[in-house]
């Protein structure tokens, strides 16, 4: 019987049981697409992350599926939970690299930035530049998240499709009370994101008495099985990119994002534009491991 190593993380947080639950599977070669759809249901967190190390590509490699065997790209928490736990695992997955580490999510290259925080791994992703694709009706999204246009309205910003690796849907919201009262209607998120093209739904107010984060957010993606994610980094450099465009922040300035605040997993996204792309940061705790029978 094979068995594989697992390891359960919490990401974007630097205390266990706070953050966004990941699941991380160790595994020496690549698995047949049924088993990597069966572990991921199994653990039953939103993303389950498989990693290995390539001595021909020398490389960390990176894939990650959801329960409802999807398979997810981009630096989100998926890869900043994997690569935390090299780190702390002291894997030497950067042995062969000579200049700015990276490391694979599927087929994309990501640049890292790597430094230590309260005695944790600190690790930057690098994703591309924000680009605005296309502005949804509000009526729609109102609807889809169970509040009125008025909810949707905070400083005449449009509710728009904002791409850095991912495209998702950027919602501004009035005020926390707002942001608290939304319900993601999957059905009708579901055909709003086949109707426009975007992947998740990102709501997010300005508004809130916490000088310290610049927003605090939501995300609904029922699309792919995810009710609300309690971290999601593929739209925190979206959102942070969409900010700086409509002139709310300034480059090369650092921010923080929380999220997951009312699934009581509350994270914190650390969050830079610049020149040349968007700098999406955090840390990892393990909190358990153990063995996989196929």
């Amino acid at each position: 019987m094979k068995t594989l190593d697992y390891y359960v993380l919490d990401v974007f947080t630097d205390h266990r049981y706070k953050g966004n639950q990941l699941s991380v599977v160790y595994t020496d070669d690549e698995l047949n697409i049924n088993e990597y759809h069966d572990i991921s249901r199994e653990f039953g967190y939103s993303e389950t992350s498989f990693v290995s190390y390539s001595i021909v590509e020398k490389v960390f490699k990176v894939r990650s599926f959801t329960p409802a065997k999807y398979e997810v790209i981009g630096a989100g928490h998926n890869l900043l939970g994997a690569v935390c736990l090299a780190l702390l695992k002291k894997w030497d997955i950067f042995k062969d690299q000579d200049a700015q580490p990276w490391v694979m999510i599927k087929d994309a290259k990501i640049p890292l930035r790597v430094t230590e925080q309260s005695s944790l791994p600190y690790v930057g992703m690098k994703q591309t530049s924000a680009e605005i694709i296309k502005t949804v009706p509000a009526e729609i999204i109102a609807q889809a998240v169970g509040l009125s246009v008025a909810d949707l309205e905070l400083n005449g910003w449009g509710i728009n499709i904002v791409r850095t690796e991912v495209a998702h849907l950027m919602v501004p919201i009035n005020n926390l009370e707002s942001l608290k009262n939304a319900v993601s209607h999957k059905s009708l998120l579901k055909a709003a994101s086949e109707q426009f093209g975007f992947e998740g739904c990102y709501l997010f107010t300005t508004n809130h008495p916490d000088t310290g984060y610049v927003a605090e957010t939501r995300f609904f993606n029922p699309g792919i099985g995810i009710d609300e994610d309690p971290a999601t980094g593929t739209a925190a450099g979206p959102l942070i990119g969409y900010l700086e465009k409509l002139g709310y922040i300034d480059k090369d300035k650092d921010f923080r994002i929380l999220q997951g605040a009312y699934v009581n997993q509350p994270s914190v996204i650390h969050v830079k534009v610049v020149n040349d792309g968007i700098w999406v940061s955090g840390s990892s705790v393990i909190v358990m491991e153990g063995k996989i029978y196929l």
